[in-house]
């Protein structure tokens, strides 16, 4: 999923559309004169990247995950800022065994920088590029691992005033989103509506083959793929006990009736199409599909926490089984 496709982080307090926070943008145009550079670091969230060269050259020095320890300082709270320059080895002991992946992007060339990879970038003359930021499946599980690390951190640089705090959780929360750009409430909330997504072109796509195999399509295996993923990851929150806002929910019905979320789910749909070589299909939302996640009528209409989620996942994979033949 592009990131750009998706408002990831939104204030409950006050709705304000063009929040500092909510505003961000994750596809965008790099113009760098001649001897600029941007810092060392990690693409947002943990996601991949590509970046394509309009015009000028630049210079890329990329760092693989294994080693980005050695880019921080002993706490693992401070990365080295700029590698062109002579680094404080007192501060930074593991500088000194770091080794660079180096290469030179010309013109018309694009760079796919995978996630957790550090890498800093130098224009070699007066650059113009074009750049975008996505997650899918295989990349979701850094989103979280950063999100939770994030998290605690947030924590425990407000403890001291735990106990005078009015509600110290939410301002964790709004903190982690400042800084992070989502808090765990965000994170939760875009998984919802990505599962929900994934469940309408799922269904979609059963609708139009019908007397397909599923198993037969590797479109229809990506979104089962991308629905057990979430689960997982689900799990995981419900292990750390992530999700503790009260009016954090998703409401079915409200959701899958929403312009804005319609949008999403197409652009979802075409991006898989072209990924997977397969006809773009029309989205179509199937009055079956609510049930097969509700499994009944007197089932609630919300997802309000991650087991939910979890539930919900599990309820619409049975369903579809037995329903399209679906190999899971």
């Amino acid at each position: 999923m592009y990131l750009d496709n998706y408002q990831m982080h939104e204030d409950r307090d006050h709705l304000q559309k063009y929040d500092q926070i909510a505003c961000s943008d994750y596809r965008f145009v790099y113009m760098g004169g001649k001897g600029s550079w941007t810092p060392l670091h990690a693409d947002v969230f943990r996601s991949y990247s590509w970046s394509a060269n309009v015009c000028g050259r630049k210079r890329w020095l990329l760092l693989p995950p294994p080693q980005s320890h050695l880019v921080y300082d002993r706490y693992m709270k401070n990365c080295v800022y700029n590698i062109f320059e002579d680094v404080n080895e007192t501060k930074f002991p593991g500088f000194k065994e770091t080794t660079w992946l180096e290469c030179i992007q010309e013109p018309g060339d694009v760079i796919f920088v995978p996630s957790r990879w550090h890498h800093q970038v130098y224009n070699l003359e007066d650059t113009v590029s074009i750049n975008h930021n996505w997650l899918n499946a295989y990349n979701l599980s850094c989103v979280w691992d950063l999100l939770w690390r994030d998290y605690k951190d947030t924590e425990e640089s407000i403890e001291d005033i735990r106990d005078i705090s009015d509600d110290f959780e939410a301002l964790c929360q709004r903190n982690l989103a400042a800084n992070t750009g989502m808090n765990l409430n965000d994170f939760f909330i875009f998984m919802s509506r990505f599962s929900l997504g994934n469940m309408v072109l799922l269904e979609t796509y059963s609708e139009k083959h019908k007397t397909l195999n599923s198993c037969l399509s590797s479109m229809a295996h990506n979104l089962l793929l991308n629905l057990s993923t979430i689960q997982k990851i689900m799990m995981m929150m419900i292990s750390a006990g992530g999700v503790t806002a009260k009016d954090v929910y998703l409401e079915l019905r409200e959701t899958v009736e929403d312009p804005q979320f319609l949008r999403l789910v197409r652009d979802m749909g075409r991006t898989y199409a072209m990924i997977h070589k397969e006809e773009e299909n029309l989205v179509l939302f199937s009055k079956e599909l609510l049930s097969k996640m509700t499994a009944s009528a007197d089932q609630k209409m919300q997802i309000c926490s991650p087991k939910d989620l979890v539930e919900m996942i599990d309820r619409y994979n049975t369903s579809s089984s037995h329903s399209m033949g679906v190999c899971f």
